[in-house]
């Protein structure tokens, strides 16, 4: 079951899904702008096959069923800073143990679910805190698919998420959600987004009328209005509403969201201080793999690119690379395979995946993500949206480091056929247009 969320809305899909008792994922796509038509498609035919918008992903999400009930739902993207916000609830952190444990709990696209888990296990939370905690989540992000008026959505069959902390029933919660997305229409113009962070306008006349001392702490311009809501364990309608007098009265001002790379709360990991950081390519196009590693090279990283697919598994875990570059379509072995063989060792579950694709279509996204993948990039692309992706999940390189020994990659060039850094890839030096297969 798959479409376009302007023929058929998150409620229905939902009923559908609780109707037919169905297990598996629901995967949903939001878009900031409607999807166009192409010129002279018909209403039959060609209209039903799902074109991939010219416009960006702006969010996306995962929602698990069992029986047609509710397992868990949250962000697509890997990222523990929900559940931290919380947390901050009980005083509690994510600890560091609990990391590998989760891993061994939740399959790599619920990794906030595994943590969660592994933190009732360890006795840090109780069940009952951790019910608590899921029920929240659900809640949120119910409310934000409910909320949706442009995207797309894919719901496959698939083995439950295991194990089962609770389910949740969809005929008790949508009907509360809705009337929570209807109240929060409410509050627009002067509050449109979720993601808005309040700021305090007059501090003194503030502070004598909200008694919360943490409230008016957290009134900084930075915390969003999702944010403080996870901090008091309420709802996002319940925090709107009380912030809504202070709004009107000029008391409170609300600041832009924040940029979503800037609130993706992925800490980049950070390699050894006395080695660049390592990025591997595994594509088997000639064109890309030079353009990837020369990009690479000159801004700072150790670029190692790979043309054979099944030969590249041997050599990723001899370079322990910091990020990993994959194309999807690959003879012999391709990208969803790497990906899902890398992710069942300790060593590269939490390595940065990015997939490599110039298909049209987000089924291959929806792919990625239950392989594991952490993002994706589409071909074509120029230097710059190559740089800002990896940016984001190693942290910035070091074009003024003298060029790392590659004895270890030197070594394995001619049985491997890679090009690593050589007088054929420096003459052919591209330039920064875009590039694709």
């Amino acid at each position: 079951m798959q479409g376009k969320l302007s023929e058929i809305d998150i409620r229905s899909i939902l009923q559908l899904i609780e109707l037919g008792q169905r297990t598996g994922e629901l995967f949903v796509e939001a878009y900031s702008m409607p999807v166009p038509s192409p010129a002279g498609e018909s209403a039959s035919g060609s209209s039903n096959v799902w074109k991939r918008p010219k416009h960006p992903v702006e969010k996306s999400w995962l929602v698990f069923f069992l029986n047609g009930k509710i397992v868990y739902a949250g962000d697509a993207n890997p990222d523990l800073r929900r559940l931290r916000h919380y947390l901050r609830h009980y005083r509690l952190a994510v600890p560091r143990e609990s990391a590998e444990a989760s891993m061994a709990i939740a399959t790599t696209n619920a990794p906030e679910y595994g943590h969660l888990w592994a933190l009732i296990e360890n006795h840090v939370l109780s069940p009952a805190q951790g019910r608590a905690i899921l029920q929240r989540m659900v809640q949120e992000t119910l409310f934000d698919l409910l909320s949706l008026h442009q995207g797309a959505f894919i719901f496959e069959l698939s083995p439950p998420l295991a194990p089962q902390l609770e389910t949740h029933e969809i005929g008790v919660l949508v009907p509360n959600i809705i009337q929570q997305v209807q109240e929060w229409r409410q509050f627009h113009p002067l509050i449109q987004s979720p993601d808005q962070c309040p700021a305090i306008a007059d501090t003194s006349h503030l502070r004598s009328k909200i008694s919360e001392s943490a409230l008016t702490a957290w009134l900084d311009g930075k915390t969003s209005i999702r944010q403080l809501a996870r901090f008091l364990n309420q709802n996002i309608v319940a925090v709107a509403r009380r912030l809504y007098p202070y709004l009107e009265r000029g008391d409170l001002q609300l600041q832009a969201p924040q940029h979503p790379a800037s609130q993706s709360g992925i800490a980049p990991l950070q390699p050894p201080q006395d080695r660049l950081p390592r990025v591997v390519c595994i594509d088997d196009g000639a064109t890309i793999r030079k353009t990837v590693e020369f990009i690479l090279n000159e801004n700072g990283y150790e670029g190692t690119a790979i043309s054979n697919p099944l030969k590249a598994l041997s050599l990723v875990f001899q370079l322990k690379p910091d990020l990993i570059l994959c194309d999807i379509s690959m003879p012999e072995l391709d990208g969803y395979e790497i990906c899902a063989m890398l992710r069942k060792s300790t060593a590269f579950r939490q390595t940065p995946i990015i997939m490599l694709t110039g298909r049209d279509g987000f089924i291959d996204r929806v792919r990625a993500r239950m392989v594991g993948a952490t993002d994706y990039l589409t071909k074509p692309f120029g230097a710059h949206e190559l740089l800002t992706l990896v940016e984001r999940y190693v942290g910035p390189g070091n074009p003024d480091q003298p060029e790392p020994e590659k004895l270890l990659a030197e070594a394995l060039e001619n049985e491997l056929e890679i090009g690593i850094t050589s007088e054929a890839t420096a003459s052919s030096t591209p330039n920064d247009s875009s590039y694709s297969p």
